[in-house]
């Protein structure tokens, strides 16, 4: 498939065009350029995003990632960064977008799409180590609202079982 019909079909998937999803866009191409990347069926590609805007739909639709899968993570940093790793090779990186110039959201769009990927992003070494894969947990009924819960997200309070909502906060200690 051609860059100009993938852009299209992520533009169905995302809905709109958008500078952001072209910023998500140009990432996922150059992630699977420097890592050697396709599709993920699984979890063999995992990102971890700095953010939750648009460009996280071109993340999901080109590379595969989803939260669903457990292999999208948010790290919200509220900066367009995205730390791409292959677990089949153990390479990684992290994608910052530089700055961008000064235009309208139509040229700003088309200046994305054009640009070079070495003058949209600097490429970083990951901060932090691969997460481990996606784990299955066992439900667990809340003693309070007779909810399902990942035994994981289950609290103990004076001898039962509770789930985050019912377990409320302790804010004695900040």
């Amino acid at each position: 498939m051609d860059k100009i019909e993938l852009w299209n079909r992520c533009v169905d998937f995302h809905g709109h065009e958008c500078g952001g999803l072209a910023i998500g866009f140009k990432a996922s191409l150059y992630a699977m350029e420097l890592l050697g990347l396709d599709f993920s069926k699984d979890e063999e590609v995992v990102c971890v995003t700095e953010n939750d805007a648009c460009g996280v739909d071109a993340i999901q639709f080109i590379l595969g990632c989803s939260v669903g899968k457990g292999n999208l993570i948010f790290r919200l940093r509220g900066k367009q960064a995205f730390s791409i790793y292959n677990r089949r090779n153990g390479k990684s990186i992290r994608l910052v977008l530089k700055s961008l110039p000064d235009i309208g959201k139509e040229e700003r769009k088309q200046y994305l799409l054009d640009a070079e990927n070495t003058t949209l992003f600097d490429v970083k070494e990951t901060t932090f180590e691969l997460p481990e894969k996606a784990k299955l947990f066992k439900n667990v009924r809340c003693e309070c609202c007779k909810e399902l819960t990942a035994e994981s997200m289950i609290r103990l309070d004076n001898g039962k079982q509770l789930c985050l909502e019912c377990f409320g906060n302790y804010t004695r200690f900040y």
